[in-house]
């Protein structure tokens, strides 16, 4: 029997800025693989490397030396407002985007109302995003992102705001995720969310992987800023 590739593994990992006198280093030789269907945290204090770390494996930064590589496709919500277009209303952006994402066009049109409702931004579909408020982008974005094809799913702690009904909708999502055998990795400093959800937690601090483990192993070790990155 063929053994099943991780959906992501990441080997010698390393992302730094700015010329060799004056580098800063963001990620530093980290490695790890994610099996199919795993939910991985990543936890740390601010500055510890989080988002640079999903920024990486989604390939939205090339690394400095390493590699990481995933199969299966790729949703990730790592930077707000990236692929919207503030001029155009709720509804344009969600075919442009969903068409980008993966949808057909027509499966795009058919599940604008959907993810408008989802996001709860029916009564705004027609009004253009540059008036929208950072709830409002933020509901949006994580909206058209959990409705399109994925294998892997990376989110930072920053899509997962908005009212108790929202939360309780993207909670429901991660469950329906996990039933359908996706892979999810979530950058968060709220540890209860990481608890509850994730299967090994990865412990950043300076870039450096410190811990990666069982939550019940990882999370007490873990004294950090209660701050996102």
């Amino acid at each position: 029997m063929t053994a099943t590739r991780p959906a992501i593994e990441a080997v010698g990992l390393s992302k730094a800025y700015g010329r060799r006198e004056q580098r800063q280093v963001a990620v530093a030789d980290v490695s790890f693989s994610v099996e199919q269907g795993e939910f991985l945290g990543v936890i740390g204090p601010n500055g510890s490397g989080k988002s640079t770390l999903l920024k990486l494996i989604a390939g939205i930064y090339p690394p400095t030396a390493g590699t990481v590589s995933v199969q299966g496709t790729v949703s990730a919500l790592t930077e707000l407002g990236v692929g919207f277009s503030q001029e155009l209303d709720a509804r344009r952006n969600i075919l442009i985007n969903g068409t980008l994402l993966g949808l057909a066009p027509r499966d795009a049109r058919r599940m604008t109302d959907e993810i408008l409702a989802f996001a709860e931004l029916e009564h705004v579909a027609d009004r253009p995003l540059k008036n929208f408020s950072t709830g409002m982008h933020v509901r949006l974005a994580f909206a058209v992102a959990v409705h399109v094809p994925f294998d892997v799913l990376l989110v930072d702690e920053i899509f997962l705001v908005g009212d108790l009904s929202f939360q309780e909708r993207c909670a429901e999502s991660f469950l329906r995720f996990r039933a359908e055998g996706k892979t999810v990795v979530l950058a968060s400093h709220v540890l209860p969310v990481i608890e509850a959800l994730c299967d090994r937690v990865l412990l950043l601090r300076n870039g450096v992987c410190e811990a990666l483990g069982p939550p019940s192993v990882v999370l007490p070790s873990y004294v950090g800023e209660p701050l996102s990155e």
